[in-house]
């Protein structure tokens, strides 16, 4: 009988066979084999990750469409995608279920996708891309007619132009699309024992003709520590989606509005009254910023981003009197908080992500300055300052400096220096000169450790680079004692916001590459 012969009664039994069994995915046997290994399936994680109740879904009945005898066993084409709400707030969000055909991206599924990011993008909801992927699908892509049908179509795909937050996580075998929009996304969360990369272990062996190790392929540890493509990495999916939850809570919906504002949290600033205890007396000891960091913003609010990755600054979202706030801080505990080039980049990928969306950045500044000799040439040292150098004078949002030790050199200016924020302050403990005192004493007086005349010359040096001649000719908007530090930015962070906007900055770097 044809669909023209049925009744309403029996086209309605027919639509709720066809969903029930979309819903079903790939079938009972690869869901209880991913149940047996505690994996989540596809449907878990997005019910895990929305609020009960909020998810309505687009392409439910896709399938694919190249090769008739796949249309029965590709249920939602392999991908589960669109609208819900994370917080009582829309969504975007693309979930890929590994039980069909990994996942493979296939010409139905990436129009599924590309409706989601699309109007996720244009009607100022963010974006969250699940993945767990194989790659194109296979034969569907192959030859002429298969490159033409599924690659290059969307000229937007892999576009972004920062009008709403993207998060991506990686969870199991990310390769293909999964890799991509992890790339293309502001945070990336990645579970350890995943594999992300560009094609899989399988493809890779064939064409170098040689075995190829999952974990150095594109391990978690290569893209925590070498990489910096992932932002966190966590142990189960679970709190990978609840990482995903908790960096939307710091972003505005849309790039056209600030950050939403909370309450302070009890017990915040408690630590302000030893703050200065953290930095140790002599200025060859190591300490962790981290510490200086938890004491100056709101009780338990910081959310840390690419931890193992540039160690000598640490990016945190944290939030300042309620109100977001990007920190970045120069880290002792590594290398003396001098910066080599990951670092750089860090700081490049977080102040582009505040700048994009209108969240002030507070920065404290202990470094001194860039890592120099021929490692750091051959790591295109030059490009990477010029591009924190770039990215920090484009800034548009509020930012307030505050110098707590160490400040030498062109890292003076890329930190915050000059007019190259908004309010710059210092401690009592700054220094402030174009390089290290004792390195100085050397050039300009030409005298060494241990030389007669070598203490008083470096004494004198020293003396120079205290911030006191700074602030009597205004370089420094002030200098506060540490404990002022907390109420200090909270105020300036009201004096300093975009009224006429609304909170809403310039975005010029809304183009800027996302991993360069």
């Amino acid at each position: 009988m044809s669909d023209k012969e049925k009744s309403l009664d029996e086209l309605s039994k027919d639509l709720d066979v066809r969903r029930a069994k979309a819903l079903g995915m790939g079938g009972p046997e690869k869901l209880e084999k991913r149940k047996k290994r505690g994996v989540m399936n596809a449907r878990e994680r997005m019910d895990y990750l929305l609020d009960d109740g909020s998810f309505i879904e687009t392409g439910l009945l896709g399938q694919s469409s190249v090769y008739a005898a796949d249309k029965e066993r590709t249920p939602a084409d392999g991908k589960i995608c669109g609208f819900g709400k994370i917080e009582g707030r829309d969504i975007s969000v693309s979930v890929n279920d590994f039980t069909v055909k990994g996942s493979s991206t296939s010409a139905t599924n990436s129009k599924k996708v590309g409706h989601i990011r699309k109007y996720g993008s244009d009607r100022g909801m963010p974006v969250v891309f699940v993945g767990e992927s194989t790659g194109a699908r296979l034969p569907d892509a192959m030859g002429s007619k298969g490159m033409g049908a599924l690659l290059g179509n969307d000229i937007t795909q892999f576009q972004r132009m920062r009008d709403t937050p993207w998060c991506a996580a990686a969870l199991g075998f990310s390769f293909g699309s999964s890799c991509w929009l992890a790339c293309c996304s502001d945070f990336a969360v990645m579970r350890k024992g995943s594999t992300m990369a560009v094609s899989s272990p399988r493809l890779i062996s064939m064409a170098i003709h040689a075995e190829v190790d999952l974990e150095e392929l594109g391990g978690w540890r290569l893209h925590a520590d070498t990489t910096g493509l992932v932002d966190m990495v966590v142990d189960t999916d679970e709190e990978a989606l609840d990482a995903i939850r908790k960096f939307l809570s710091y972003m505005p919906a849309h790039n056209m509005e600030a950050p939403p504002d909370i309450e302070v949290s009890k017990g915040s600033g408690k630590g302000i009254k030893d703050i200065g205890k953290i930095i140790p007396e002599k200025r060859s000891q190591v300490y962790d910023v981290r510490k200086v960091i938890d004491a100056l913003v709101d009780k338990d609010s910081c959310f840390e981003m690419k931890k193992r990755f540039g160690k000598a600054v640490v990016t945190t979202l944290a939030r300042l009197g309620g109100k977001v706030v990007g920190v970045i801080a120069n880290n002792p505990l590594h290398r003396g908080g001098a910066l080599d080039t990951d670092a750089c980049e860090k700081c490049v990928d977080f102040q582009v992500m505040c700048d994009s969306f209108n969240i002030p950045i507070i920065k404290l500044v202990d470094t001194p300055g860039f890592i120099i000799g021929v490692e750091a040439e051959r790591k295109r040292a030059p490009g990477r300052i010029m591009n924190f150098m770039n990215s920090t004078c484009l800034l548009t949002v509020p930012t307030l400096t505050v110098i707590l030790r160490k400040s030498y050199g062109r890292a003076y200016v890329a930190m915050g220096g000059g007019r190259h924020s908004d309010d710059l302050v210092a401690w009592p403990s700054a220094e402030v000169s174009f390089m290290d005192p004792r390195f100085a004493t050397q050039i300009v007086h030409g005298v060494t450790n241990g030389d007669d005349g070598y203490d008083e010359a470096l004494d004198q040096i020293q003396q120079d680079i205290e911030p006191w001649d700074m602030a009597s000719i205004y370089a420094v908007q002030d200098i506060i004692q540490p404990e002022e530090t907390r109420d200090y930015l909270i105020r300036m962070l009201d004096v300093y916001q975009l009224r006429k906007t609304n909170g809403v900055g310039e975005h010029l770097m809304r183009t800027w590459p996302t991993s360069y």
